[in-house]
């Protein structure tokens, strides 16, 4: 029997790549899986393909950037399977360009979508773990918050501010309700450089993703580990990268 039978997993960002994987993942373990993005039609294939595997799944569209949307995320995996047991804030974007550029734009979506949208959900679940007695926040953040490099300044800067903000959330929480769980992936097929405006630089790492980059479902294995743990066991930070990234 797997640790994570029977749990209640939301996700967000579970269109694609590493919340579709982890989806699977999950659902395949046993667990319950509400889904969560904005891209209903990918949402409906995901949730097709665990129901036909003999999993269990649900689907909400999902806005990080919107609080109501995180609260009826919430309330789907609360209404649907009884309580919510871990919130994987899987969304988030990436724009690359150096400072100079001053892409405001770009750095107010990446800070709604990357901080914002995680604090929405930590808004949304807290409470209901806190009634519970407990529960479970997993964060996809980045190498990049531990590499800083060119380009990449305010990218960083939002997946530093969300690991800043769960180690607070951890020390505020050692009375056992609450485990948080921080995943920092490296190079990972994803589309999640697919969105960059700038052609060159696209191409430049489209191309370091196909040649370096790990599955999504890596990443999905990892986030089973950490919730599969017994619950007086917190995996605080998993970092994970291929062997060939420097």
């Amino acid at each position: 029997m797997s640790g994570l039978d029977g749990k209640v997993v939301a996700i967000t960002g579970a269109s694609s790549g590493i919340g579709a994987a982890t989806a699977a993942e999950l659902a395949a373990r046993g667990a319950a899986v509400v889904l969560g993005a904005r891209r209903t039609d990918r949402l409906e294939e995901s949730v097709t393909r665990i129901r036909a595997a003999g999993g269990r799944a649900e689907m909400v569209a999902v806005d990080v950037t919107q609080r109501a949307d995180l609260e009826d995320l919430v309330a789907a995996a609360v209404h649907g399977f009884g309580r919510l047991d871990v919130l994987v804030s899987n969304a988030g974007i990436a724009r690359i360009a150096p400072m100079q550029a001053l892409d405001l734009d770009d750095w107010d979506a990446m800070i709604d979508v990357n901080l914002r949208g995680v604090l929405h959900g930590i808004a949304a679940a807290l409470p209901v773990f806190r009634d519970q007695g407990r529960g479970h926040f997993v964060t996809t953040i980045s190498t990049s918050g531990l590499k800083i490099v060119p380009t990449q300044a305010v990218y960083a800067g939002t997946k530093n501010a969300v690991r800043t903000l769960l180690e607070a959330l951890r020390q505020e929480s050692t009375d056992g309700v609450l485990r948080t769980t921080s995943i920092s992936p490296g190079f990972v097929r994803t589309e999640l450089v697919d969105y960059i405006d700038d052609s060159e630089q696209r191409g430049q790492a489209q191309e370091t993703m196909a040649a370096l980059g790990i599955g999504p479902d890596a990443v999905a294995r990892a986030i089973a580990f950490a919730i599969e743990q017994p619950d007086d066991v917190e995996i605080g930070d998993i970092t994970l990268r291929p062997t060939r990234q420097g």
